[in-house]
């Protein structure tokens, strides 16, 4: 298998750890999310990734996602 990416980088937060937090406080969007926990707001990596996770409920991507 190749590279699988599970986290945010700049923050350190794991896409597991930001899923438990969407659960917790029922956010939909990568904006709700932001409001309870810190992530994406650096490099903004993440954030297509997060969006999926959102999305789909996955947290462990072996796919580079970009934002069009």
């Amino acid at each position: 298998m190749g590279f699988v990416i599970t986290h945010c980088i700049c923050f350190n937060r794991s896409f597991a750890e930001l899923k438990a937090v969407a659960e917790k406080y029922q956010c939909l969007t990568v904006e709700e999310l932001q409001k309870h926990v810190d992530f994406g707001l650096n490099c903004k990596l993440c954030v297509p990734y997060v969006r999926q996770m959102l999305a789909t409920g996955e947290t462990e991507f072996g796919i580079i996602i970009e934002d069009p």
